[in-house]
């Protein structure tokens, strides 16, 4: 399971927010981590925000055996979450999301595989699809935390919507007080108080690339 830092770039300067994000199972969805274009040139907030996440190994041993199980057992949604998850973790997010979706097929009321689908879709670059997941999930359960988290972040990083952002991660902060998603959250407001918005984030205007 990979550990995904949160890294926010507000009038292009990296601030080291929502660092250390630990996704703690294979249930709890993944939080989308947006990068900066400009990270590049702006001064570092701190060594690990400098450095940057790790590489990204896929697990391939892993995926060829949940394949196996996949195949062998056809109504399986959780194995091919399990396989969406590897897929995900190794940065092979069309390979995650076709896994994701055949999940959903199966147990369309998982409100964390749907949130980690949109969050696939995200680093496609598919905003648009990607916040319509997103409400689907909150269809399922409107005060769901990493899910509202992850609709700010892609608010505020795919579309350059603080006021949506905002809005998000407000209802982060009084649906789960006290909860490290509210901290986080929390963390994400004092960010955009600043005049200027995010700066680039992966596929935002003036932008194509994916984190």
């Amino acid at each position: 399971m990979t550990r995904d830092a949160i890294v926010f770039g507000v009038s292009g300067t990296m601030f080291g927010l929502l660092m250390g994000w630990i996704i703690g199972s294979q249930q709890a969805p993944r939080v989308v981590v947006p990068v900066p274009q400009a990270a590049a040139n702006a001064p570092a907030a701190s060594t690990a925000a400098s450095q940057g996440p790790p590489e990204p190994v896929f697990d391939e041993r892993r995926a060829a055996d949940l394949e196996k199980s996949a195949a062998e057992r056809p109504k399986d949604a959780a194995v091919r979450a399990q396989l969406a998850d590897v897929y995900y973790d190794g940065r092979r997010f069309p390979q995650a999301i076709q896994w994701y979706e055949a999940s959903l097929a199966l147990d369309p009321k998982n409100d964390n595989v749907s949130t980690d689908l949109a969050a696939a879709y995200y680093y496609m670059n598919d905003f648009d699809r990607a916040l319509k997941q997103i409400d689907f999930s909150l269809a399922i359960d409107r005060a769901h935390a990493k899910t509202l988290l992850n609709q700010g972040i892609i608010l505020a990083f795919g579309k350059n919507d603080l006021a949506g952002a905002k809005a998000s991660w407000e209802k982060v902060v009084a649906t789960a007080p006290g909860t490290e998603e509210a901290a986080r959250a929390r963390q994400g407001l004092e960010a955009i108080k600043t005049p200027a918005g995010p700066a680039s984030g992966p596929g935002s205007a003036g932008s194509t690339g994916r984190n």
